[in-house]
């Protein structure tokens, strides 16, 4: 380590800063003279010193993030959320925007105003000057004036400014009107009095923002305009907020009105119902509420739904500012929900099976509105899309956690139901993580096919089937029995793990699972690929009585939970194997159960032959020849294709989960309900 310089130490000549001398035998280091043309062409007259508004206009990306749509629609979002923030602290009711077709944009509030007495700083400027024109100015840095805001008057309107070409500003307060215009920054006259006026108060904006920045051709979009002004007031349920477009601009959008008014006492809870209005929800209700006055410190509100055919989003909001990257919040959110439904699991004694669950998992589905106030907002980046301040995690978690622990016990069995499909994610997720897993072996050495897979000769997928096989003694009589040519076999050690029950540990780690997923080879889940489906035919061939169907029943089970397209596209099939064999001289006739054995017996031979009737106890005891007359063959063999009805995706789904979950006493009521209709000769099969 170096030891410090003293104050009054000094360098010899030759030596460095630290006071070693120069080696021996090495030339001294020379330093370029000060005086080099280099230096010489870099002078105090390069210093630029930029005033007021110009370094915005220099380099517009630095406050609104660009020149593009999603920048130029920015300036609406700065000011509009002055006028929210007025509406939040009690003082204003209503925000009209309209859109003229002549490319000027109004905002107008019915707020206080902005002040237009001299500022005590700038005595011969009116406060308004100095909003409009000075960075870093405003009503919103002490908190007496706004306990929450979702910006700060001065940064953001004053950019506005700064990127508009002509920008007006009509101020009624104190029942007198004044008005004040401004061209790219700058001033165009002093502020106006325009006399005494009654029945108006509030701050009217009217902007057009710059070609010469954004573009000839940059003009608001309506329909933008008309969601961002609609969202804010379904974050605030106490304003209405009140829309006008020229009729001009709205050809061939007739989703955008030219008039229209938002008032949702409902907030967030009426946001996300209309959001999902056509979705089937996991859990009938939404979970919805709020904790503190909306608009003071500390105060949330939200809104959640599990959706079971769409695509979950998560929507966020600070002070009404759209948090799009997320932030504190969001993490206070995903943290009580995750502890909310891990604690429920514990309860009904699932808490094994939701062990791995993580937040991803429980928002993987969940349809999300989330709004908070903090005071003095921390934010990452000019256009505040991700919220930096660690309290509003504190502020969301502590709101949620015991409202989300209420909502889970006041309806058990919908709560056992997202539970499940919270646990499904979970599953799927560890599935996929598997699957890259396995990718990225492959990547760099060629993956094996199970061993026991007797594959076919053809390499392309059409025309190739692939039997699964109860048993290695059934597989061996399939072996001789197939087509070399297009008949792949894989035999299954018996019954197969149950996915529909089974933890995700015993689901990764099984490796009769593993070696199917990797002789079809198309992958699972949101990773399934049709086009690496490695066989046209998917055939599950068990043996023709009970524990043969239970074998077909979890394998079936097993692709609908992990490859439903493989069934949706027609590829999965039941072989249909004889139970009897019926023998009478020379003639052999196959029959699939007793009823069609009776009807072979009255249909094949006479009425006084002696039949010998011969029943196979499985796959195993049939003669190669036999297994591939009765149930290979294609041009002899009887298949039946495995389809989901489309007309009741719900119903399948809550079939799958009674008979073959986790809850024995869903399956206990199906048998006691179906009882009646089972004959007494089930019991000796």
């Amino acid at each position: 380590m170096h030891k410090p310089l003293k104050s009054n130490a000094k360098a010899k000549p030759g030596s460095d800063l630290f006071g070693a001398s120069e080696p021996k035998g090495r030339a001294p280091l020379k330093v370029a003279s000060r005086s080099t043309s280099a230096e010489a062409g870099y002078t105090a007259r390069d210093i630029e010193v930029l005033e007021g508004l110009e370094p915005v206009r220099r380099r517009p990306g630095m406050y609104i993030g660009g020149t593009d749509e999603k920048a130029l629609h920015h300036l609406f979002a700065e000011v509009i959320d002055n006028s929210m923030d007025e509406a939040l602290a009690g003082h204003a009711t209503f925000i009209e925007v309209e859109l003229g077709a002549d490319g000027f944009l109004t905002v107008t509030d019915n707020g206080r105003g902005i002040p237009v007495d001299p500022h005590p700083k700038f005595p011969k400027k009116s406060a308004l000057e100095v909003i409009m024109c000075t960075l870093h100015s405003g009503g919103k840095f002490d908190s007496k004036v706004y306990e929450t805001s979702g910006g700060l008057h001065g940064v953001g309107v004053s950019v506005v400014n700064a990127l508009s070409s002509r920008l007006e500003v009509e101020v009624a307060r104190s029942q007198k009107l004044y008005r004040m215009a401004f061209e790219r920054g700058h001033p165009k006259g002093k502020l106006e009095d325009l006399g005494k006026i009654n029945n108006r108060r509030g701050t009217r904006i009217r902007f057009k923002p710059d070609a010469d920045i954004f573009g000839a051709k940059a003009t608001f979009k309506p329909q933008r305009l008309f969601k961002m002004a609609r969202s804010k007031a379904y974050l605030f349920g106490g304003v209405e907020i009140r829309w006008r477009c020229d009729p001009a601009l709205l050809k061939g959008l007739e989703d955008v009105p030219a008039e229209d008014s938002f008032h949702f006492p409902g907030g967030l809870k009426d946001y996300l119902a209309a959001a999902i209005h056509a979705d089937t929800l996991v859990h009938p209700d939404i979970f919805s509420g709020r904790s503190g006055r909306v608009g003071a410190h500390g105060a949330c509100e939200w809104a959640v739904a599990w959706t079971a055919d769409a695509d979950g989003f998560l929507s966020s909001y600070c002070n009404t500012v759209p948090t799009q990257d997320g932030g504190t919040h969001e993490s206070g959110m995903r943290s009580a929900m995750l502890r909310g439904l891990k604690d429920h699991a514990e309860r009904v004694g699932q808490g094994k099976r939701a062990s791995s669950v993580t937040s991803e998992d429980v928002m993987v589905g969940a349809a999300v509105m989330l709004s908070v106030f903090v005071r003095e907002p921390e934010f990452q980046g000019q256009t505040k899309d991700r919220l930096a301040t660690a309290e509003a995690q504190r502020i969301v978690e502590q709101a949620i956690k015991d409202p989300f622990d209420h909502w889970l016990s006041g309806n058990p069995l919908q709560a056992n139901k997202l539970l499940d499909f919270v646990i499904e994610r979970a599953d799927e997720r560890l599935r996929r993580r598997a699957e890259k897993e396995i990718s990225r072996k492959t990547a760099v050495k060629k993956l094996r096919l199970p061993g026991k897979l007797a594959d076919c000769s053809n390499t392309a997928a059409e025309g190739s089937e692939l039997f699964i096989v109860e048993g290695d003694s059934a597989g061996g009589s399939a072996k001789q029995a197939r087509d070399r040519k297009t008949q792949a076999i894989l035999p299954l050690r018996g019954k197969i793990l149950n996915v529909a029950s089974a933890t995700k540990d015993k689901l990764t780690a099984n490796a009769q699972l593993a070696d199917l997923m990797q002789a079809i080879g198309c992958g699972t889940g949101a990773q399934y690929r049709e086009e690496d489906l490695r066989y046209a035919r998917i055939i599950i061939m068990t043996d023709a009585d009970v524990d043969g169907a239970h074998i077909a029943s979890l394998l079936i089970t097993f692709f609908y939970r992990t490859m439903q397209p493989l069934i949706d596209q027609g590829h999965l099939y039941l072989a249909v194997p004889p139970l009897y064999r019926l023998t009478h001289g020379a003639k052999t006739v196959y029959a699939r159960d007793e009823a069609h054995r009776e009807a072979l017996l009255k249909s094949e031979f006479n009425a006084n032959a002696k039949v010998d009737v011969g029943r196979f106890k499985g796959l195993g005891e049939m003669m190669p020849a036999q297994l591939k007359e009765t149930t290979m063959d294609p041009a002899k063999r009887t298949l039946l294709r495995v389809v989901l009805l489309t007309e009741d995706r719900a119903g399948t789904a809550d079939s799958v989960e009674r008979l073959m979950g986790t809850r024995a006493e869903a399956r206990f009521a199906f048998i006691s309900d179906k009882a009646p209709y089972a004959s007494d000769d089930l019991l000796d099969v």
